[in-house]
């Protein structure tokens, strides 16, 4: 618990001297195996910075945390996974940075990621992939599995994420930790690189419920540089809810498009919550079939429009120059970014093209309104949404990478809440053959709060949180 961490640094219990040295003997000896991290800051830095911190009144005073690679941190490289942006070192501090660091947390590093947080797996990072803790031979889940693999890991007790349809989620349901895609507008996205506008938000990856909510407190809030926050100021602390009231909708259509390896062990931990008092019934969403292709044709098109600045003469990777500046622009992007990414560059262009746009997003957009209004008629009559929160068990590495098809069906019950703007949380509920399996809640708007509340209770109930993985 950081309240816990925070206690013995300000008593002198754990001097900032033995915490630092305790990580970065960690880092020593199972990065090279984990590789969580694309960047760590050298380790006398970040000790001036603890012991200055530590003196200090904040909520996280000394208090390390892993910062996901697509999220600016000023002076410290931010690369996005990808050799496009190899050696970029920004010139400012995303909102959510600035948030921490007033509240004294100290940035250790920047997390592994899939390139520009286009992948499930935290493969397509330019950089190499990370591997789960708790199976090295196996994906973390991604896009932010470096955040999650370092929490698993016992790295860190806390990390920074970004969710465009599930990167938060996946790699928490994977790495046996909490992870949580806020509801749209509460978090500033002002210094986090673009993927897909309507779609991301940062949001927090923690070892439990409570530091979850900490973490959420401290980067939520409305922020006059990002026109697409709202009012609004987080509730001082998590909801607290009685089991008995709290009334579970479960997507029977969304647990029946999972393995039964990972449903089986969702289905368990809701039974011992209804054991509990908790109110456990089926519901089906509807339109499931067509949330992975509205999804998908959504976020290429807003990645296309995004990554078109990356062309090596105003942004980015410029080893190329010909004379020619068509020839100069192909030739920097061809060798700048990494497969996927131009995959998803090309559907995005050709979906947006004369003849296609009213064909495939526009369609697409009347889907998303859709499942939006399914499940906010659902929400009114549960308390909250349940399903796994990925279908499969993590894995293999190269496993599903090859297939982009595969790959893209991992995302099938995390796009639901990122299309309808929803808050949604992952946590872990269980093992199968020793690897970890999550649970998936999803609220209604502005109901963060609500799931925090509910994770807390249900973590106590179920006994699967402050896990660390055996390395």
């Amino acid at each position: 618990m950081i309240d816990d961490l925070l206690q013995k640094l300000r008593s002198g219990e754990l001097p900032p001297d033995e915490y630092v040295e305790k990580t970065y003997e960690k880092l020593e000896r199972i990065e090279n195996r984990v590789h969580a991290f694309i960047t760590i800051r050298n380790k006398e830095e970040v000790l001036n910075e603890v012991k200055k911190k530590v003196k200090e009144k904040g909520k996280l005073s000394g208090i390390l945390i892993a910062i996901k690679d697509n999220i600016s941190t000023k002076g410290i490289r931010t690369t996005c996974a990808s050799k496009m942006l190899e050696d970029y070192i920004p010139p400012y501090n995303a909102t959510v940075i600035e948030r921490l660091e007033r509240e004294g947390a100290v940035i250790i590093g920047k997390t592994n990621m899939d390139e520009f947080a286009m992948g499930s797996t935290t493969e397509t990072s330019y950089f190499g992939p990370t591997r789960n803790p708790w199976d090295l031979e196996r994906t973390p889940g991604g896009s932010s599995g470096g955040s999650g693999a370092a929490l698993a890991a016992g790295i860190v007790d806390i990390a920074l994420g970004s969710d465009t349809g599930g990167s938060i989620r996946a790699p928490a349901a994977y790495t046996a930790t909490f992870g949580l895609k806020p509801s749209y507008g509460t978090v500033s996205r002002y210094g986090l690189v673009a993927y897909a506008n309507s779609l991301e938000q940062i949001g927090p990856m923690a070892k439990n419920a409570e530091d979850l909510w900490l973490l959420y407190s401290i980067i939520a809030g409305d922020d006059f540089r990002d026109a697409t926050t709202i009012s609004y100021t987080p509730p001082p602390s998590p909801a607290n809810v009685e089991l008995k009231d709290i009334k579970i909708g479960v997507l029977s259509d969304i647990m029946e498009a999972s393995d039964k390896s990972v449903s089986s062990v969702v289905k368990t931990a809701l039974d011992k919550l209804s054991s509990y008092g908790v109110q456990i019934e089926e519901t089906k969403l509807g339109y499931t079939e067509y949330a992975l292709p509205a999804y998908y044709i959504i976020a290429m098109s807003e990645a296309s429009s995004n990554l078109a600045r990356y062309d090596g003469v105003r942004y980015g990777f410029n080893s190329y120059f010909q004379g020619d500046w068509k020839q100069t622009y192909s030739l920097n992007r061809e060798y700048g970014f990494g497969i996927e990414v131009k995959r998803r560059i090309l559907l995005g262009s050709f979906i947006l093209s004369a003849g296609y746009y009213e064909q495939y997003y526009i369609k697409a957009l009347k889907i998303r309104n859709l499942i939006k209004t399914s499940l906010d008629s659902l929400l009114k009559k549960y308390t909250v949404l349940a399903s796994p929160t990925m279908p499969i068990l993590p894995p293999k590495l190269g496993e599903v990478i090859e297939d982009p098809v595969k790959m893209y069906a991992m995302d099938l019950n995390t796009v639901l809440a990122n299309l309808a703007g929803i808050p949604a949380l992952s946590m872990p509920v269980g093992f199968y053959n020793n690897l970890p399996v999550g649970l998936q809640l999803m609220g209604p708007y502005l109901s963060d709060d609500l799931l925090v509340g509910i994770a807390i209770k249900a973590e106590k109930i179920l006994g699967y949180y402050n896990l660390t993985a055996s390395l």
